[in-house]
């Protein structure tokens, strides 16, 4: 039996591990991948400063650092159940059960798949299967490809793709469907860029960043918007393109584009069938969240989060007696945020096993650099995440006194 079982190896999971360790707790860390860093992995950009930001070797410090603490991490391990009894979870995994009186949940975040046509042909993937391709793995996905999906996380590991030296011809729109949603109005999307100027796909855009947030200035930059596309360090985004079926006999040979309006309706008779070898789906992310819903835990819904999560306070605790939650299942951020979460998480569930002065300080330190991270994070991949994040504290308040409540009546 563990003191702490922190489901997740990645940027939370670790740095919460490392929290709870470093005042002398025993933790067991599991994951269900073949080694710990999560995302990490597989995560590469420049920072404002010019420095890189290399998410593997972010993971290799965080992972030699538990090596020297009382921390377990076994890998391989994947969940199907958990459930608490008395004070104590049970966390049911192939590879047995495990019993802690604390648990951390780290499971992270999982890409929207967007149907397309022709998506279950050999070399279709997600956007975030090339990057673990490409940057873990060091596989070549293929020699000539087209992503479909135009947002934060698509231009992010469009840049490592083409730093790989991988060719991405075009960037282009899904085809409008009830899943599409958002993802296939060019409106939208340009919306989207603008709002994340610092991710905008040129200079025009990032430096107009401000401007264009202006619905009639936004519309006429649409308008104009150069029909071969804006170049994104060479690789062309066709906001006027929509992918509507993916062609092969048996793997991708191309895929067939269809000029849209500016609501994303397709123009009748544009049909063209462009050449491709591979193809990225970019659907965006959302929190990866049913373990906790398996175990009870209450949900709110929270668009500027990324979807459903957990309900939590800015401590990383859940209304459930011993869970805590850590990292994307909370809400849709950067790896550098999970870690900051995760250390959150990780003192408070000190603070809960063994409240000193000490560790109260610590606690109150961490969550400041939460909001420092945030505030510099050069990856935001919802821009309104600081209103989500008030939108869960005003939840997390009702829920508490509901809470007092209940212990009052009963």
């Amino acid at each position: 039996m563990s003191e702490i079982l922190i489901i997740g190896a990645g940027p939370a999971g670790l740095s919460g591990a490392i929290a709870c360790a470093q005042h002398g707790l025993k933790v067991t860390i599991i994951d269900e991948f073949i080694k710990p860093g999560g995302r990490l992995l597989g995560q590469l950009h420049q920072e404002p400063s010019g420095e890189w930001w290399n998410g593997m070797k972010e993971a290799e410090k965080l992972i030699n650092e538990t090596k020297t603490l009382p921390i377990d991490i076994r890998c391989g391990v994947s969940v199907y159940n958990i459930e608490r009894h008395d004070a104590d979870w049970y966390v049911y995994t192939n590879e047995g059960v495990f019993e802690s009186p604390y648990v951390l949940i780290a499971t992270g975040a999982a890409e929207y798949a967007i149907p397309v046509p022709g998506w279950t042909l050999p070399g279709v993937m997600s956007i975030g299967a090339s990057q673990v391709m490409t940057n873990v793995h060091r596989v070549q996905v293929g020699k000539k490809g087209i992503i479909i999906g135009a947002n934060v996380l698509a231009f992010a590991i469009l840049n490592e793709l083409q730093m790989a030296g991988i060719n991405i011809e075009r960037v282009v729109l899904p085809a409008e469907s009830p899943i599409s949603k958002k993802e296939s109005n060019p409106e939208e999307v340009l919306k989207i860029l603008t709002e994340a100027g610092h991710l905008a796909p040129s200079a025009l855009l990032r430096n107009g960043s401000k401007l264009m947030k202006i619905d009639s200035l936004r519309r006429m930059a649409l308008k104009y918007f150069p029909k071969g596309g804006m170049k994104i360090n060479g690789t062309p985004l066709q906001l006027k393109k929509a992918a509507i079926e993916i062609v092969g006999n048996e793997k991708v040979e191309g895929v067939k584009l269809a000029t849209i309006d500016s609501q994303g309706n397709i123009i009748s008779g544009t049909e063209k069938l462009y050449e491709a070898d591979f193809v990225c789906i970019a659907g965006g992310l959302y929190p990866l969240a049913e373990l906790a819903a398996v175990a009870g835990c209450p949900f709110k819904y929270i668009p500027q989060l990324g979807g459903h999560v957990p309900i939590h306070s800015k401590n990383m605790e859940t209304p459930i007696p011993g869970m805590f939650v850590a990292g994307n299942i909370t809400g849709i951020e950067s790896g550098k945020i999970a870690m900051a979460q995760g250390t959150v998480a990780g003192l408070a569930i000190a603070m809960a096993s063994q409240s000193n002065a000490k560790i109260d300080e610590q606690l109150q330190q961490a969550l400041q650099k939460v909001e420092e991270v945030r505030t510099k994070s050069p990856i935001q991949f919802i821009p309104e995440i600081a209103e989500g994040r008030l939108a869960m504290e005003r939840v997390w308040e009702k829920e508490s006194n509901r809470g007092e409540l209940e212990r009052v009546i009963f």
